[in-house]
């Protein structure tokens, strides 16, 4: 049994990294959907179908603990997954929660009615898709009130970020980061709502000002699934080194991986 780490493009990779780095125990198997990437500018129906063909790809490399490093993927499919698609033997978990607990800081099994958070001005950078949804928006409500949460789709930072472009990403941060202001002039707040964002975090940092925390997902999720296997260590396997699958090109995303990482990484055909 392995922890399986899906993300449509090489974004999760960031995450793998930070829960490897967490967990080293953990055996984890990360899968690319590298052939119908980038998922942000599809259609809800679009990115549920190719996100479960991808968790049965990893069901049936023994995961059955699957995390969706893909905020798209968490944002459009996750809830209908969970209330239809997956068994009772299985689990499949988002990287938005982890966010929303370090946002309003308080713990996910806290089910007390919503409160007053110390953030009152939140702006969320994100694929279109994610911010179409208005998943971040629905479940912070859950838990926080009187939180103003404006999004902002950043369209091509994570093609530019895939083609290895990071003088084209930087520049399309900028503008994003604009684009966000003349809405929200003063957020207190950035959500980094894309798992390719935190290698772009120095340039959103930078064009948002230093007065503006900005939360980034890597640690964030490794920390909360520590915690979910303490609680459920059934979900984990033991020892082994983590294995890449995509349904691209092997040769071609072992390449970009190689170069997205600055450490050499194969990936095999799913």
């Amino acid at each position: 049994m392995a922890v399986g780490i899906f993300d449509s493009g090489l974004g999760g990779l960031t995450v793998l990294d930070a829960v490897r780095t967490r967990l080293p125990d953990v055996p984890f198997v990360y899968m690319a959907d590298n052939a119908h990437a980038p998922y942000g500018v599809r259609d809800a129906d679009d990115i549920y179908g190719l996100t479960c063909a991808a968790v049965r790809r990893l069901w049936d490399e023994g995961c059955d603990l699957v995390v969706l490093a893909c905020n798209t993927a968490s944002a459009a499919a996750l809830r209908r997954m969970q209330e239809s698609f997956v068994p009772s033997d299985k689990r499949v978990l988002g990287v938005l929660v982890p966010m929303i607990e370090a946002l309003t800081e308080r713990q996910w099994g806290d089910n007390s009615p919503p409160r007053e958070v110390a953030v009152k001005h939140v702006a969320l950078f994100a694929t279109p898709a994610t911010v179409s949804s208005r998943a971040f928006q629905r479940e912070l409500a859950f838990r926080a009130i009187g939180v103003d949460v404006e999004g902002q789709a950043c369209g091509g930072v994570v093609d530019a970020i895939e083609e290895g472009d990071m003088i084209l990403a930087e520049a399309l941060v900028r503008s994003h980061v604009d684009a966000l202001r003349r809405k929200m002039p003063e957020p207190q707040a950035a959500i980094l709502g894309c798992t390719h964002y935190p290698l772009m975090q120095d340039a959103f940092q930078a064009a948002l000002g230093a007065d503006v925390t900005v939360y980034s997902q890597a640690n964030l999720v490794a920390d909360s699934l520590a915690d979910y296997l303490e609680r459920h260590p059934n979900m984990a396997g033991e020892g082994g080194e983590a294995k890449f699958l995509t349904t691209g090109d092997p040769r071609r995303v072992s390449d970009r991986a190689t170069q997205f990482l600055k450490r050499g990484i194969r990936f095999d055909a799913a």
